[in-house]
């Protein structure tokens, strides 16, 4: 999708989301009239209107697709929201459920009765109710569980038993295999009974009659050889597969690396189980992308527009608190040197340059020491090198740009000393910078923890921090 076609959709979900809350708003007024009104005509009056507005709204919600759906209901206050929700038509929840956010997902699925989610997903794949599912609480998750089809029951718990983040807990377990020594017409003819076709199928699985893994098929070969060959002739013998246990990460950066649209699940004995689509990978993408820019600013997860505010609070208080210790710290260097910045007022109005140009450089430096964790580029040769690039454009920027405020102070306070001193300051908080970036991610890594939660913080409170013990030192010697 283009970027003006984008844009375009996006304008045409506002107008939905504020023609569906204008009905809305109508109908809360419209109550309030008739409720004024003469008992006798109220109750006539009351249904009349609640069945126009009902037919209304589920005839706009009935237009859209169930991605939108989400959005909108993400995009609206908890008690319209439930209104709205209460329109969709249960086929059609599933699906929604599946596009909506965590936070608005727990919050839909914790108003509904364990019969009523049970109903509502079972028109979705096992794949998609395990992963609906995964986000309640155990108990509610086996009540849901327990009116489930047996067959379904089966397929979920199967699902379920995988650890988050791994591959098992995505995969899809609707997949076609065919043995090795199958002819190729044989293929298409059971192709052709076939009364639907998974979805973002591109290959299909080669088996051995114990179910290993013997290769894919895709579908061009099928196509374009010649019909009375066999499958082992023409398939793709060494293809690109997973283990259930595999990081959900690592299939990700085979799929971007390999352009895969799907790829075989095996177990530890080999046997496919299942396969991962091109869709998947897509969502986990997202999530990724979605779940770092949160943890960049401190926030653990996903977090409802509308959700009570102690609740967001409490969900911010943590590294707020570890912001506060922080900013202390960096008051407690610059209540060090008091007495320098009242004899020289000019060293309080360039010392946050310093700490700035520092955070901004190591920022940098941290964001490509986490992608090349990420990916694991980074081994013990690629850190060195990587450490002795990153102090070397330290070196480069401090020197031109540290050159360059020395030039600026000079014009404004006509002092050469403070000129140099604030020079040498840029530079040597750069190198600072470079090493932090470097190390920060790194070793919140090695303690287990997440590089990108903490490291964008941690840089700030060590640049900053640094840079202003570094300016005000070197004032101390050269200036007082």
């Amino acid at each position: 999708m283009s970027e003006a076609q984008e844009r375009l959709h996006h304008s045409h979900l506002e107008r939905a989301r504020e023609q569906i809350i204008g009905l809305l708003t109508r109908q809360a007024v419209e109550r309030d009239l008739v409720s004024r009104s003469e008992v006798s005509k109220q109750d006539v009056v009351a249904q009349l209107l609640a069945r126009q507005q009902q037919a209304a709204l589920a005839t706009k919600l009935g237009q859209l697709h169930p991605a939108d759906i989400a959005f909108i209901l993400e995009a609206l206050p908890p008690d319209v929201r439930e209104t709205a929700w209460g329109l969709v038509k249960p086929e059609r929840r599933g699906a929604v459920l599946l596009e909506t956010n965590e936070a608005v997902l727990r919050a839909l699925l914790g108003d509904m009765r364990p019969e009523e989610i049970a109903a509502v997903v079972r028109h979705l794949d096992s794949d998609d109710i395990a992963e609906l599912l995964s986000e309640m609480e155990e108990d509610a998750r086996q009540a849901v569980l327990a009116k489930l089809d047996r067959d379904d029951q089966a397929e979920v718990r199967s699902v379920l038993s995988f650890p988050d983040g791994s591959v098992g807990s995505m995969m899809d377990l609707d997949f076609l295999s065919i043995r090795e020594d199958t002819s190729l017409e044989a293929v298409l003819r059971l192709l052709r009974r076939q009364k639907q076709l998974p979805a973002e199928i591109n290959q299909l699985i080669v088996v051995d009659r114990a179910g290993h893994l013997r290769g894919v098929l895709s579908l061009d070969q099928l196509l374009l050889s010649d019909p009375e060959q066999t499958v082992h002739t023409v398939m793709t013998a060494e293809p690109t597969f997973f283990y259930t246990g595999d990081a959900v990460d690592d299939a990700v950066t085979a799929f971007e690396k390999y352009d895969l649209i799907s790829a075989p699940v095996v177990n530890l004995h080999k046997q496919v189980v299942g396969r991962i689509p091109v869709d998947a990978v897509v969502d986990a993408i997202k999530a990724r992308a979605q779940s770092e820019s949160l943890r960049q600013v401190g926030l653990s997860g996903e977090e409802d527009l509308f959700a009570p505010v102690v609740e967001s609070a409490k969900n911010r208080w943590p590294w707020l608190a570890l912001n506060l210790l922080t900013a202390f710290i960096a008051s407690r260097v610059i209540g060090a040197f008091e007495g320098i910045i009242v004899q020289l007022v000019a060293l309080a109005a360039l010392m946050p340059i310093v700490a700035s140009i520092g955070g901004n450089t190591g920022n940098q430096t941290v964001a490509l020491v986490i992608r090349g964790l990420a990916l694991n580029q980074l081994g013990p040769t690629q850190l060195r090198k990587m450490f002795s690039k990153e102090f070397g454009i330290a070196t480069i920027n401090g020197a031109l740009w540290g050159s360059v405020l020395g030039v600026a102070t000079l014009a404004l306070y006509h002092q050469w000393a403070l000129a140099l001193v604030i020079a040498v300051s840029v530079l040597l908080n750069l190198w600072v910078a470079a090493a932090a970036g470097v190390l920060i991610p790194l070793t919140l890594q090695r303690f287990g923890r997440d590089p990108v939660m903490g490291s964008s913080v941690l840089l700030t409170a060590f640049t900053d921090s640094m840079g202003f013990f570094i300016f005000l030192a070197l004032a101390a010697v050269f200036l007082v």
